[in-house]
């Protein structure tokens, strides 16, 4: 009773099989990584179906987490929207519920190299060096934000380009994945709340990501992991197609260290195991409950490097209903059709980061979402 649903939101897909991926993994067996320009960080905004994010993880010296988004999406070439998200979460020793606000913003537009995003209550410029941004938004009296990301390491893209294709003819893909991070940077500024102002002086990681296609479509899974100390930044983002691309997992990641990136690469060189299913009785989810994530292969010296997190991730500090947003009647037709409930997990254990059998403690930002 639900085909119409599924054929007028775009629920379903045919099964395509494992070649109609081009994984950014084969590009990495000849070249791990490339380290990214400011030319590649210019927003695509594409007039096809499409979700483009750039989002900006802080671990703050103070022991506060936090992130800003600007979420840009295009449905089907006929309506476009943009999001702001921030989010803070407290140290345990303060006791508060973390802080998080959403906002729609109107009246957007982008600089003429698609660089700077422009609104009246909410800003994101690059440097002329393509260096540093500087958010700044009015959009919520709640969360009034003015941070700046500075490089600290090189700028990292899987493969050649940080893309993933989709389609049954490589040459004319008709759907893309693509990440680019700055995955050690230093944070300057603060957010203010109606408690106060929360100093976000310390580390931080930029992640710029483009879903060249209905999002679902592409991933029915997700993995993201953030992990800053002192010495050391580890990031690692997997995603696993639905069955129409054969559940293929794609994993990409880097460690870098002030001045350079030591390690970068893709699957099977990075990967993440659940190693322990705590699993959510309100859904069926197999949330997990305790993680490892490997990094190995040559390092840029041309050693041989290993690096390895894991450890217990419980208890979560938030789930996120993802069609908690969307109209009520279109999340009924979507969550009938497809018999899920598409959810985030978000976990900030500290942990211990083991690199060449050296180790270092630090902090872990994790989020692993379910959607079909």
């Amino acid at each position: 009773m639900f085909n119409w649903a599924k054929n007028a939101v775009g629920i379903t897909e045919p099964v395509y099989g494992p070649s109609a991926i081009q994984s950014v993994a084969e590009q990495a067996t000849e070249t791990p990584y490339t380290e990214s320009t400011k030319d590649d960080l210019a927003w695509e905004v594409m007039d096809t179906t499409n979700v483009e994010s750039k989002v900006f993880y802080m671990t703050s010296d103070s022991g506060h987490l936090g992130l800003l988004q600007i979420i840009y999406s295009n449905v089907l070439g006929v309506r476009t929207t943009a999001q702001f998200n921030s989010k803070i979460i407290y140290p345990e020793k303060e006791g508060k519920p973390h802080l998080w606000c959403s906002d729609n913003i109107s009246n957007f537009d982008f600089s003429a190299d698609k660089q700077n995003f422009k609104s009246q209550g909410c800003t994101m410029d690059i440097s002329a060096d393509g260096k540093a941004y500087h958010i700044k938004s009015t959009m919520n009296t709640k969360s009034v934000v003015d941070i700046t990301f500075t490089q600290a390491s090189p700028g990292y893209k899987a493969g050649k380009n940080g893309t993933s294709t989709f389609g049954t003819d490589p040459k004319k893909p008709w759907g893309r994945m693509r990440h680019i991070a700055w995955p050690r940077c230093q944070v300057e500024g603060s957010i203010m709340t109606q408690q106060g102002p929360v100093d976000f002086k310390g580390h931080g990681l930029f992640n710029h990501a483009l879903q060249g296609m209905k999002p679902h479509f592409a991933a029915a899974k997700w993995n993201f992991c953030n992990f800053q100390s002192p010495t050391y930044s580890a990031f690692l983002m997997e995603y696993t197609t639905p069955p129409s691309y054969a559940e293929t997992s794609v994993c990409i990641g880097c460690i870098a260290v002030d001045g350079k990136i030591l390690f970068g690469g893709a699957s099977p060189s990075t990967k993440v195991e659940h190693t322990e299913i705590k699993g959510d009785p309100d859904n069926d989810w197999p949330e997990p409950g305790a993680i490892t994530f490997t990094w190995s292969g040559k390092g840029t010296d041309g050693e041989d490097f290993t690096a390895r997190l894991a450890g217990s991730i419980q208890p979560r500090i938030d789930r996120i209903d993802v069609m908690g947003e969307l109209p009520k009647f279109v999340k009924q037709i979507v969550v009938g059709a497809s018999g899920t409930k598409p959810y985030i997990y978000q976990y900030a254990p500290k942990l211990t980061l083991e690199i060449n059998g050296e180790k270092e403690d630090g902090q872990l930002f994790m989020e692993s979402t379910f959607i079909s």
